[in-house]
Formats: C-alpha cells, sequence, structure tokens
C-alpha cells in the first residue's frame, strides 16, 4: 500500500510516538506485510521468529517490538505492539468511506460494459470496457477490472484479509488496505470471493478462469490463462504460475509457488511449493503416478497381512 506521498522514517516514527533506530531522512513510499514487501516500505514483525526475516527483506523500515541492531541503510521503529501501529497506518493512509450509491459517482466504467441491477461498485472502482458484471455483485473499493471481463452473481471483489492475531481477549485484524487486479479477459463464476491484499494486491492474470464457489486469499497472485474448477480454495500470499490447472475441491496453502503447467487433481491438498510441468494429486499432493501407486499398496495391505500371518 503506498502513501499518497512520501515520509520519513522520523515523520513516521514521530506521529506513531516511538523511538527509532537509522537515519531519520530515509524516504518511506508506503507499508506491506513481510510475503510483499518492497524497498521504501514499512513492514512489521512481532515475534522472533520474524525478525531475521524482516530485517533482511527488501523493507527499508521495520516495526518491532525488541531492540535489534539496525542494518546498515534501513531503519527500525521500535514498538510495544507492532500489529497495533501498523494497523494505525493502514488506517491513516487507507480511509474507508460508507457508500451511498449502488454505483458509486467516482467509478470509472469502460465504454460497453453492462452493470446488472443490484450490483454494488465501490469507490475508485475502475472496470474496462466491455464487460459483464450480473446482478448482486459486489466490487469493493479501489479494485481495478480489465476488459473484457465477465463476474457472475453473487460474488465478491475485494472482500477483507483473514489475517488475525490471537490475543487473551480475541482476535485482532489486520487492516486490509491493498486492492484486488483482474486482468483482461478474465471470468469469474458465482458465488466466488476474491480477497484484497492486505497492503499489496490480489492480482488475476490474463485469461483465467475460475469456476462456482472459489476462494482467493490476500496478496495471491495468479498467473495467465489458469483454470479452477469449484470449490477450489486458495491461501494468502500464493504465486500461481501460468498455465496452471486446480480441479474441484483443491486446498492451498499459504505462502508457496505453484510451477507453471502444473496440473493439480481434485480433492488434492498443498501444503508445500511445487514443480511446474507436472500432474500432482493426493494430501499432501505429490507425483500423481507416485501417489496412485502408494494408494494401490494401500489397497493390498489387508491381503498382504493375511499372507504374512499365514506364513508365521
Amino acid at each position: 500500500m503506498y502513501f499518497p506521498q512520501t515520509h520519513t522514517l522520523h515523520d513516521i516514527a514521530e506521529w506513531l510516538g516511538n523511538e527509532y533506530a537509522g537515519k531519520g531522512d530515509l524516504i518511506l513510499n508506503g507499508i506491506n506485510e513481510i510475503h510483499r514487501v518492497e524497498k521504501g516500505q514499512i513492514t512489521f514483525a512481532d515475534h522472533p521468529k520474524y525478525y531475521q526475516k524482516a530485517l533482511y527483506s527488501a523493507a527499508t523500515v521495520v516495526l518491532v517490538n525488541a531492540k535489534l541492531d539496525c542494518p546498515q541503510g534501513k531503519g527500525l521503529i521500535f514498538s510495544q505492539d507492532p500489529f497495533r501501529d501498523f494497523n494505525r497506518l493502514t488506517a491513516r493512509f487507507n480511509t474507508f468511506s460508507p457508500g451511498t450509491n449502488t454505483v458509486s459517482p467516482t467509478a470509472e466504467i469502460g465504454h460497453g460494459t453492462v452493470i446488472q441491477p443490484n450490483a454494488f461498485i465501490g469507490d475508485n472502482v475502475v472496470i474496462g470496457k466491455n464487460c459483464l458484471i450480473h446482478s448482486n455483485v459486489s466490487i469493493y473499493h479501489n479494485c481495478i477490472i480489465g476488459n473484457n471481463v465477465i463476474i457472475h452473481a453473487n460474488t465478491v471483489i475485494g472482500s477483507d484479509a483473514f489475517y488475525y492475531k490471537r490475543r487473551p481477549e480475541g482476535y485482532d485484524k489486520l487492516l486490509s488496505g491493498g486492492r484486488v487486479i483482474i486482468q483482461d479477459f478474465v471470468e469469474i463464476g458465482s458465488n466466488c470471493s476474491i480477497d484484497r491484499g492486505v497492503t499489496s494486491d490480489t492480482i488475476i492474470g490474463e485469461g483465467t478462469k475460475l469456476d462456482n464457489l472459489i476462494q482467493i486469499g490476500h496478496d495471491t497472485i495468479i498467473g495467465k490463462d489458469c483454470l479452477f474448477a469449484s470449490q477450489v480454495g486458495v491461501a494468502g500470499c500464493v504465486n500461481i504460475e501460468d498455465n496452471v490447472i486446480l480441479w474441484g475441491q483443491v486446498g492451498v496453502q499459504k505462502d508457496l509457488t505453484i510451477g507453471a503447467g502444473s496440473v493439480v487433481l481434485g480433492q488434492s491438498g498443498i501444503a508445500k511449493s511445487m514443480e511446474g510441468g507436472k500432474v500432482y494429486f493426493g494430501s499432501p499432493a505429490s507425483d500423481s503416478r507416485e501417489k496412485m501407486r502408494e494408494l494401490a499398496y494401500i489397497k493390498r495391505l489387508p491381503e498382504l497381512i493375511k499372507i504374512l500371518t499365514e506364513k508365521l
């Protein structure tokens, strides 16, 4: 998530009311969570297991709850609660305004695009040319839709990320300040949910087709010409490369990569990154031929146990 204008490390730390380390004139252009952070941005780390990853990420400044040594060329902001201070920055630079119209006057709608009755188009949404947005679709603020896109009924584009920190008093929500970007010639079925990025963008690449009842998590990037069948669920910060096929009810764990040209058979569970150009099956998913052989061996277990018992 980019700031409307740049700020210095000193300015941000002073606004938060926190001490800092590093050069106070470091220029900052936005914030981003650790998996998507870029140079010039602020990220946060509130647990020792994330300190090193945050310190040596692309981030220019890290909000952190420990007095760590500051890497050269970077800055640290020392916070008692980095999670909440990060939320304060999101709320300050990404204000939310309640909608007053079913199609916001600030939305841009391209020539030839059809918006069916009861669809909701939020503030600053951009929709390209020759799109078809069916009834009861909700496209939340700041989302971008390309040309020749079809979105079927009851789908939600830009819902909040499923991202919480557990505290003694309950779950604390990380505010969502990112967007959803849907590129040209994408078709999305009915009753799908595409979550916006936490502080970056969820992206669906050109020509990709999604069936009904699909969930795409925050900050996930899907490549070109992918095909997802019904009830696929993809967690946050997943990188899915071009021409990937996920058949029905495939589940994908967070923060991994599925290589280009992969095919994952139905009801598989993906728990780690997968090399492209292969067919996968099972939970956890692995090479489909190996998995089928394993299942064949399992099916024979009663017979093999009987043979072994008779020999004993």
